[in-house]
């Protein structure tokens, strides 16, 4: 009597099944016919004498899947099913084998597992109890063999003689600073100043940094507007400090711009400028950029960005800039014809007692005494200084300079 394998009991005697067949056969006992492979059907579409395996045969009403005919007849004697009744092969395999006799698929994936595990698992599950791999040996024996990683728990003792620790520099309290610290801690900053002096459209912008940084900004951004007149250099490194924390912005961008020209540092200047410009779209500071270009002795690229598309557009204050600028530059061309076109093409006889109107007046004079017209000079001189209550220009000077000159 052979014994089951996954529990060591007795096997049950062939045909003892739900459907008295064994794995291959439908005798008890027997051989298997056909080695469990389907058998050719004869003529009439039923399983052939012997067959392992067939089909339902809906006209007889049959159940080939219980083993019992539609009359609920048990199977015939020596296990062998009644005609019309034989089980399926796959019938078998699906109920009663698999307690009978497990298939070999059945034996590697259940009954090898306890009695005979694979290679693969002795790698897996054993021989990490019974032989650790080299590399855990490195990472969990050794360490535990040979104390915690060395004498002070820093890893392996290290040969050799020791690294000297005088070879790494030594940071000094009272070490210079560099130029990039210099300007990252930007001069001191007044007390009278708090940041709340700026513009409400400036401030927004700020609100997108923390609350400490976007009020050491604020400071440094009001100082650089309050200085920018009287002292253009300080106002350029409250400027530059306020970059320094916050580059990304236009609105610095555009302030370190605007006191790099008030100080002179005309290539900085147009960098900024540019920089803020590619940042938010602006065009106010084409006319800056513009006389950037003159002081750095390049007219033609100031007559190029003073025909800009986006010119026609300026405010009558911006576009009057732009006009002088441009004048300026025909002039360092020796145009001084041309120069004095474009001063024409602006409205010099304006109502306007305005800053703006003031400046194209004294340039349009100024570039007439260049061009040797000196009594239309004088004249304009004087329509200058007449609207010139705030003494923006040196006008008055100026006309009575030609007076003398004319006497």
């Amino acid at each position: 009597m052979a014994e089951d394998r996954r529990s060591g009991r007795p096997a049950k005697a062939a045909g003892a099944g739900r459907g008295g067949s064994t794995r291959g056969g439908s005798s008890a006992g027997g051989k298997s016919t056909g080695q469990g492979r389907p058998t050719r059907r004869g003529t009439d579409g039923a399983p052939a004498a012997g067959s392992a395996k067939g089909s339902r045969d809906y006209s007889k009403g049959t159940d080939k899947r219980s083993g019992t005919g539609s009359a609920g007849r048990p199977p015939a004697k020596g296990g062998a099913p009644a005609r019309g009744g034989a089980d399926r092969q796959g019938s078998d395999r699906r109920s009663d084998d698999r307690k009978a006799a497990p298939r070999q698929g059945s034996d590697r994936r259940s009954d090898d597992r306890k009695a005979a595990p694979r290679q693969g698992a002795d790698r897996r599950s054993d021989d990490r109890k019974a032989a650790p791999r080299q590399g855990a040996d490195r990472r969990s024996d050794d360490r535990r063999s040979t104390g915690a990683r060395g004498s002070e728990g820093r890893g392996p003792e290290r040969k050799g003689p020791p690294r000297a620790r005088q070879d790494r520099p030594v940071r000094s309290e009272n070490a210079p600073r560099t130029s990039e610290q210099r300007a990252y801690d930007g001069p001191e900053l007044p007390e009278w100043v708090t940041g709340k002096e700026l513009d409400r459209s400036v401030a927004a912008q700020l609100k997108g940094l923390p609350e400490k940084l976007a009020a050491r900004v604020a400071r440094h951004l009001a100082a650089a507007g309050a200085l920018i007149d009287s002292d253009p250099e300080l106002a350029y490194q409250h400027a530059k400090a306020a970059k320094s924390r916050a580059q990304r912005l236009a609105v610095v961008r555009e302030a370190l711009g605007e006191a790099a020209y008030a100080a002179g540092h005309y290539s900085e200047a147009l960098a900024e400028l540019r920089a803020a410009k590619r940042m938010n779209g602006a065009t106010a500071y084409l006319p800056i950029m513009a006389d950037c270009h003159r002081a750095l002795k390049q007219p033609e690229q100031a007559i190029k960005l003073a025909h800009s598309p986006s010119v026609a557009n300026f405010a009558p204050e911006a576009k009057a800039e732009m006009t002088i600028v441009e004048a300026g530059a025909r002039r360092d061309m020796g145009q001084f014809d041309a120069a004095l076109r474009v001063l024409e093409q602006a409205p010099l006889m304006s109502k306007s007692r305005a800053s703006w109107v003031v400046r194209l007046r004294y340039a349009y004079a100024d570039t007439l005494e260049t061009a040797g017209r000196q009594t239309d000079a004088l004249t304009w001189f004087h329509r200058t200084f007449a609207i010139d209550s705030d003494e923006l220009t040196d006008a008055a000077e100026r006309a009575a300079a030609l007076e003398v000159g004319r006497d």
